[in-house]
């Protein structure tokens, strides 16, 4: 006769006697089940494609890497001179919905008689993303009527006229961001004092995760990176779109100038001119350029489009297109002894701090149709105040004129002469002449010895 033995909640030693003694015997009472026993673990039913979407998806969106590049580290907020973030932001959130494969173009082959940025987005997956803004945004795709990429980004950013579309605007988007960063502990939460009012601030906590944006940006526009071997280091599917697309943001929304603050001023203007090519290849469908050699997968050009009409939005914003630049020359003279025509250029850009002679040189080529390759341009100081640059041009009539008639320093700046190698006592006298003090540190090396 089998006896049944009760499992006691609070007084655990009998049951672990009950236990030890089963154990000893190599018997198990019957009506006891071991609460280690396999039979009893719970199961939990789970679907696979949220673990793998989970997986999927970045640590941070596209605006909250847009908002990072824009925040001053110790201080906590944005510059209060930056109008242009915010409308920026708005094309983030609908390019983060793209990427995320919520919303896409409407399927219809007469769409490709209009341009890109009116061209009527539609949401083909309601399941929500976890993000209050892309939730609250895909929301309202759903439930309104099918609009155009540029409507939607006016009216979340609230730049409408209609009265009864005045519920679509995204309020305090800035706020609501730096909010979510706090939860993900990268930043903190603080407040200010600003003479008269107190306002919340929110400083880096984690500034490990904005070097390492601030290094994918530095790694995308100065190094030679091909987009498969950025979409082969993470899971993250389009990542190299997705980082070519939070640049083209963050220069459209004035920010991106502080990543790029640690470059040298070559590698800076030669970053500026990079994202000028991405912004021109990315924001046409099919892409162009460096965009044409991206895998799309088949399932996701409908998706890609839409991000490719954000873009296309973004590069018609104020800071991009008031960025004009206005070019004048005078003292023009021909010298046909040397081959030549030379002026003084003046350089008028109120809305960019300076302007490479790469940039420089295509334009004068333009203006004077000539070649690029036999313009030379030097000289060029940034007049007090900035907004103003003067320098001085020479327009060969060819090549072999240039080369002869040329500095080498200069053919080597423009990539027809190669730079000399020093020999090695000119090098070591150049290193022998850096470790002498001169000045006032001669006379602190002086008197430390004494």
């Amino acid at each position: 006769m089998s006896t049944i033995t009760r499992r006691r909640v609070a007084g655990a030693s009998s049951s672990t006697t009950s236990q030890e003694n089963d154990s000893s015997t190599g018997q198990s009472s019957p009506g006891v089940r071991s609460p280690f026993d396999e039979t009893n673990e719970k199961k939990i039913a789970y679907d696979p494609n949220d673990v793998d979407e989970t997986t999927n998806t970045p640590r941070l969106t596209l605006m909250e890497e847009v908002l990072l590049l824009g925040l001053k580290d110790r201080q906590g907020y944005l510059s209060f001179w930056n109008d242009s973030i915010s409308y920026a932001l708005r094309g983030c959130i609908v390019m983060e919905l793209a990427f995320r494969g919520r919303i896409a173009m409407v399927k219809d082959s007469n769409r490709r008689k209009y341009p890109l940025c009116d061209r009527y987005i539609e949401v083909i997956n309601d399941k929500l993303t976890g993000e209050v803004l892309l939730d609250e945004a895909l929301k309202m795709m759903k439930l309104s009527e099918k609009m155009s990429v540029a409507s939607w980004i006016d009216l979340m950013s609230g730049e409408t006229w209609n009265v009864m579309k005045i519920g679509y605007q995204l309020k305090q988007v800035r706020e609501r961001l730096a909010k979510g960063l706090v939860d993900k502990g990268v930043l903190r939460t603080e407040k200010r004092n600003f003479l008269l009012f107190d306002m919340a601030t929110h400083p880096v906590a984690d500034t490990s995760c904005k070097e390492d944006i601030i290094k994918r940006v530095c790694t995308l526009l100065v190094t030679r990176v091909t987009p498969s071997a950025v979409d082969a280091a993470t899971p993250v599917p389009h990542t190299y779109l997705r980082s070519v697309s939070m640049i083209c943001a963050a220069y459209a929304a004035n920010v991106l100038e502080n990543a790029l603050l640690y470059l040298q001023p070559d590698l800076r203007e030669q970053a500026f001119n990079r994202v000028d090519e991405l912004m021109n290849d990315l924001s046409a469908w099919p892409f162009e350029g460096v965009g044409a050699k991206l895998d799309i997968p088949t399932g996701s050009e409908l998706s890609l489009e839409v991000v490719a009409a954000v873009l296309n939005v973004l590069t018609k914003m104020d800071a991009i297109a008031d960025a004009t630049v206005t070019i004048r020359t005078r003292k023009f003279l021909t010298n046909r002894l040397l081959q030549r025509k030379q002026m003084v250029v003046d350089v008028i850009h109120p809305a960019r701090p300076s302007i490479s002679k790469d940039e420089l040189r295509e334009k004068l080529a333009k203006m004077y149709k000539a070649n690029k390759e036999v313009i030379s341009v030097f000289g060029f100081k940034t007049h007090f105040g900035g907004g103003k640059t003067t320098g001085f041009a020479l327009i060969y009539d060819n090549v072999e004129a240039l080369k002869k008639f040329e500095p080498k320093y200069r053919l080597v700046r423009i990539g027809l002469a190669e730079a000399p190698k020093g020999g090695r006592k000119q090098r070591k006298e150049k290193k022998n002449r850096a470790k002498k003090f001169r000045g006032t540190k001669k006379a602190k090396a002086a008197s430390g010895k004494k």
